[in-house]
């Protein structure tokens, strides 16, 4: 049952670590198209950087227990995980789309909105990481708008916000990504 956190218990679970995979990604959906897709070094250059920072804010997959980044090196999902690419209007802005592993996934909005605060919560080369689930999952368009809200109200204000009321503002446990304020769940506790 360690798989199931990300442990090393079975390697051919998981693609090498640093190994560019593309047959194990996800297709590159509508929010990146006509942008510059990363791919090669590229691509495990940003993808490296998210895994930091999901460790340090507590992205999890509470179905997988594991760093949201992992999702990308699990062979039993390859259609599922983050693509990435440079905005072609602005290259200071980096657009990622969440693919998740299944269209009824009642963590995606949870997750997105973690990889959206995470990115842009702290010093990054970007200004802005605009974070997208793909349109496959059935909330995709209500999930969206509420990420295109967030994300103004960060470039209006330079804040990540954080919703009166939401499990992360108040401390109390956060089901969706299993991450509580006493990291409980064994997950890093969720500060954003």
């Amino acid at each position: 049952m360690n798989w199931l956190r990300g442990g090393d218990a079975d390697d051919d679970v998981f693609n090498e670590e640093g190994a560019y995979v593309p047959e194990h990604l996800p297709e590159p959906g509508a929010f990146l198209d006509g942008h510059e897709v990363l791919t090669g070094d590229d691509h495990l250059a940003v993808h490296a950087a998210s895994r930091e920072r999901f460790e340090e804010f507590g992205v999890y997959d509470a179905t997988f227990g594991y760093n949201l980044a992992q999702l990308n090196r699990d062979t039993r999902h390859p259609d599922a995980g983050l693509r990435y690419a440079v905005d072609d209007a602005a290259p200071d802005v980096l657009r990622v789309e969440f693919t998740p592993t299944t269209a009824f996934c009642p963590q995606s909005g949870t997750l997105v909105t973690g990889i959206f605060r995470a990115w842009n919560a702290g010093e990054s080369e970007y200004r802005l990481v605009s974070v997208r689930v793909a349109p496959m999952h059935q909330h995709s368009e209500a999930t969206n708008e509420k990420l295109a809200g967030l994300e103004e109200r960060y470039l209006e204000t330079g804040e990540v916000a954080v919703e009166e009321g939401s499990p992360t503002a108040s401390g109390a446990d956060d089901r969706e990504t299993g991450a509580r304020e006493d990291g409980g769940s064994g997950a890093p506790s969720a500060p954003f």
